[in-house]
């Protein structure tokens, strides 16, 4: 009697698998999707880029928005009767996947359980509040906007690859002022791609030194198109950005996000073209005006000071120069004899006091009462006698007449 082969025992867990003791491939495959289906359904937002509609299944590849990651999505017809209007490639939608495991092949799918389009209101709606909340942090404060250079010497320029924009943009602002010079940069304006080429092109020219303003430049769209302009991370690399930026999207309708951050806004690349350049005929115009009425003010200037000088020349004192010293020769001796006379009458004033004051004092004098007849008795010691008693009998006496001088003696009476 043989024996039976040993029964062997299969690993409960993938890690106690070994060469001598694997697992079955169909129980991998089962734990696989029993694993997989316990993951809830999840609601994520794409753009379809496939669409194969057959009888009852719908296969659609859907890609993210802002990364190049992309899922096959199986919506049985059930799902898709539901819609309102037939989905088309290219559509923003908002989808319920569950994932799906195919046991026999091992393939994993994702099921649209409910599929929805993206509508526009709903867009405008994220925007909105998007700009709310960057408003209030202050990106769109103008205080914060840089001022555009006068005349830059080198302009940056991120648009589409041989775009109309771009050929509007060089082309205005070279018929504007022809030394102008661009630093070109073709990138991608749409689709999942555009904000990473926007944003790597704009920090590869603000990084240039030479480089004194960045346009981002194109031909207007549809909301959808213009949507990698509204995006986030586009929004604060222009708000970083050290060089003055210029939104130029080409659209009235819609306004992105850019338009309110970038430092200025043009309605179009062309209106942005005439923008950040001067118009050298009209630079020249006013040139020409400036030296018209520089020569016109210099002109007036040099007349009226040759009217001036005429004026002067034309005065007596330039005619002839020595009237000035005549005349003030005039002056000195008029002046000089008005003095003199005044000097005479001064000294003759004074000559009449002094005589009259003479006469008062000589009218006073006893001289004078001499001369009238009347003498002055005096002792001895020319002391005057005033009393009798003052010279008894015998006393020597000086009497002093106008003439001279008498002596006597006293005698009584």
């Amino acid at each position: 009697m043989t024996e039976a082969p040993e029964r062997k025992i299969i690993p409960d867990t993938a890690a106690h698998t070994t060469p001598e003791n694997p697992w079955p491939l169909q129980l991998l495959s089962q734990k696989l999707k029993a694993h997989i289906e316990k993951a809830p359904p999840a609601w994520v937002e794409g753009q379809i880029i496939e669409l194969n509609q057959r009888a009852n299944a719908s296969y659609l590849t859907i890609r993210d928005i802002d990364a190049e990651v992309s899922l096959s999505v199986t919506v049985w017809g059930s799902v898709m009767g539901q819609l309102d209007a037939p989905l088309e490639r290219g559509s923003r939608v908002v989808a319920l996947l569950k994932p799906d495991f195919w046991l026999k092949t091992g393939r994993l799918s994702m099921l649209g359980k409910d599929i929805r389009p993206a509508g526009l209101g709903d867009l405008l709606a994220r925007i909105e509040a998007l700009r709310r909340a960057l408003a209030a942090e202050g990106l769109f404060d103008p205080d914060r906007k840089k001022k555009l250079p006068l005349l830059p010497h080198r302009i940056g320029l991120i648009t589409g690859r041989n775009s109309d924009a771009m050929k509007d943009v060089l082309r205005n602002a070279a018929l504007r002022w022809p030394a102008v010079e661009f630093e070109v940069r073709e990138v991608a304006v749409q689709g999942v791609n555009a904000v990473t080429a926007v944003i790597g092109a704009l920090a590869e020219l603000d990084a240039n030194p030479e480089v004194d303003v960045i346009v981002i430049a194109r031909g207007g769209g549809s909301l959808e198109d213009l949507l990698p302009f509204s995006h986030e991370s586009l929004v604060r690399a222009v708000a970083d950005a050290r060089t003055p930026v210029v939104s130029a999207i080409g659209h009235e309708a819609d306004r992105p996000l850019l338009d309110d951050v970038a430092d200025l806004r043009a309605s179009t690349p062309t209106d942005a073209a005439k923008r950040i350049v001067p118009d050298v005929g009209e630079e020249l115009r006013r040139i020409e005006q400036a030296r018209i009425q520089l020569n016109r003010r210099i002109n007036n200037l040099l007349e009226r000071e040759g009217d001036r000088i005429a004026q002067l020349r034309s005065r007596p004192v330039l005619a002839n120069p020595e009237v000035m010293v005549t005349a003030r020769y005039d002056d000195v001796t008029r002046l000089g004899g008005r003095a003199l006379t005044a000097m005479r009458t001064q000294v003759g004033r004074h000559a009449d006091q002094l005589s009259h004051l003479r006469a008062q004092v000589r009218a006073l004098s006893p001289q004078k009462t001499l001369d009238r007849g009347y003498a002055v008795v005096q002792l001895a010691d020319r002391s005057i006698v005033r009393d009798p008693a003052e010279a008894p009998a015998g006393t020597a006496l000086r009497i002093r007449v106008a003439g001279g001088d008498l002596h006597a003696t006293s005698t009584t009476d």
